[in-house]
């Protein structure tokens, strides 16, 4: 099993400006994180402010709002955490549950979510 990338399409839900990233799916990361001036380029500004804790143990404080993804014919509207702009993209448990999406890492790749049973 490796990490893998995936194509995603990020647009702001105002005026539905888009940019494509490549992402690597962190079913550990809840939010999406993407680079600043990436998310800034498609005009959004954060509306709050969040701590997320990294992997170090570190806490930080960083811009959220919500955005457009999309992925494989799929569209959600998700929050997007703002990161630095080195930042590795990263595609959260929310924007992938939004997606309907399950991560496959041994066939690397997303798969559509089994449907809900009764």
């Amino acid at each position: 099993m490796g990490m893998f990338r995936i194509p995603l399409r990020i647009s702001n839900p105002a005026d539905g400006e888009e940019r494509e990233i490549m992402v690597m799916p962190d079913t550990g990361s809840f939010y999406t994180h993407l680079p600043e001036s990436l998310l800034r380029e498609t005009g959004l500004a954060p509306t709050e402010i969040e701590q997320f804790e990294l992997a170090d143990g570190s806490v930080v404080e960083r811009g959220i709002a919500e955005a457009r993804a999309a992925i494989n014919g799929r569209t959600v509207t998700t929050i997007v955490a703002f990161g630095t702009d080195d930042v590795e993209p990263l595609l959260g448990a929310y924007a992938l549950e939004g997606l309907r999406l399950t991560v496959d890492p041994v066939n690397e790749t997303l798969r559509p979510a089994p449907r809900p049973r009764r």
